[in-house]
């Protein structure tokens, strides 16, 4: 039986999603650990290689069961397809062409295109002003974080700035696939996603890396490949599902929103970074996109306002 998408997230739905930001935005730090020693398709195999193997281990362990039938494997593929491995090459590929701060950027338009597809592709995620209104207000603070990074690369190559928009488009198109899911667990939809595209990745890696050739990796990079697979990967698909499930694609892709927040506050944490006037005004505006999207502060504010109003004594 298909669970129904709630269009109000619940308190433990907004927990799990700033806990998959925590998650991704914690893959820019191992990621730029493990790409100090071994190229990008190599890394991605073993990120997803590792998660896979995790995964299956976690799913017979708990008593689930892989489906057998080439449509779940064709469904599992696809969805990975959309949202690992056609995003993962459009990124790899624009950001060796523009900045990174353009990147964040066009890769946070996400909930954007996640919105507007949502609203022709499904029935119960329907286009409000309100999450029109709250993606822009995040969208904003995204830009305004960033700061004069944001333009760099601007002038720069179209394809590239075509293709970090295709990757948001990519994976506005694996949230709304991935509701197919909604009645599998979040464990076995996970293991099944991650394998497709484990097994895509592998040969553009050996093609193109050709990683036989490559040195031995030490223990500071098969760390970082440790954490991007089990943290990052294996965990952070679980929690990923388990939100698509219960409160559909739009507030889902939200977290695009959060990763940002995330990784500057792990530079903080983690590298000594300094938090900069720009970076509280930026978050203050995604936090005020998330309340817009949420309504539940501005439910609670009109009604405060209505009791205090002369009217209503």
């Amino acid at each position: 039986m298909r669970r129904e998408i709630r269009t109000v997230m619940s308190a433990t739905d907004w927990m799990l999603l700033v806990t998959l930001g925590v998650l991704w935005g914690g893959s820019y730090f191992f990621g730029k650990v493990a790409l100090a020693q071994l190229p990008p398709f190599t890394v991605a195999v073993a990120r997803l290689g590792i998660a896979a193997a995790v995964l299956h281990v976690v799913v017979r362990t708990a008593g689930c069961a892989m489906p057998g039938s080439a449509q779940a494997w064709r469904a599992f593929w696809v969805m990975g397809l959309l949202n690992n491995v056609i995003p993962m090459s459009l990124i790899l590929w624009g950001q060796i062409r523009i900045g990174s701060g353009l990147a964040a950027i066009l890769n946070a338009s996400t909930p954007l295109f996640t919105v507007v597809l949502a609203h022709f592709f499904t029935r119960d995620e329907r286009m409000t002003a309100k999450k029109i209104a709250g993606v822009l207000f995040g969208l904003a603070g995204i830009v305004v974080m960033v700061g004069p990074a944001a333009l760099d690369g601007l002038s720069g190559s179209l394809l590239a700035q075509l293709a970090m928009l295709g990757a948001a488009v990519s994976y506005a198109c694996a949230g709304i696939f991935g509701r197919r899911f909604a009645g599998t667990p979040p464990l076995v939809t996970a293991a099944g996603q991650v394998t497709a595209s484990s097994l895509t990745v592998l040969p553009l890696s050996l093609i193109v890396d050709r990683p036989w050739l490559l040195s031995p990796p030490g223990a500071r990079t098969w760390g970082a490949v440790a954490g991007l697979a089990l943290l990052c990967t294996a965990l952070a698909y679980v929690i990923y599902f388990r939100i698509l499930a219960t409160s559909g694609a739009s507030n889902l892709l939200l977290v695009t929103l959060l990763m940002p927040v995330m990784a500057v506050l792990l530079g903080i944490a983690l590298l000594g970074e300094h938090l900069e006037p720009r970076h509280v005004l930026g978050m203050t505006s995604i936090a005020a996109g998330l309340a817009t999207i949420d309504g539940r502060i501005i439910a609670l504010l009109h009604r405060y306002v209505a009791q205090r109003s002369p009217a209503s004594s």
